[in-house]
């Protein structure tokens, strides 16, 4: 899913921008991502956020469940 930090057309993209706002520190090596964004992917049914630490790797997941 494509993302532009500040974009906010979906909710899903709304969610990804508040992620990209509030949640870049790496928990592991303390790292600020200043840059980075989480990237999202869907299969309909959930969706997936990730973000990975430019500093030391850590990948970060976050998953929703989406109801019909």
């Amino acid at each position: 899913m494509a993302h532009r930090r500040g974009s906010g057309s979906t909710p899903l993209d709304r969610l990804t921008s508040h992620y990209d706002d509030v949640d870049l520190r790496c928990p592991s090596c303390g790292y600020e991502d200043d840059d980075g964004h989480w990237k999202a992917e869907t299969n309909g049914r959930t969706v997936l956020y990730r973000h990975i630490c430019p500093s030391c790797g850590t990948i970060r997941k976050r998953t929703l469940k989406l109801r019909s």
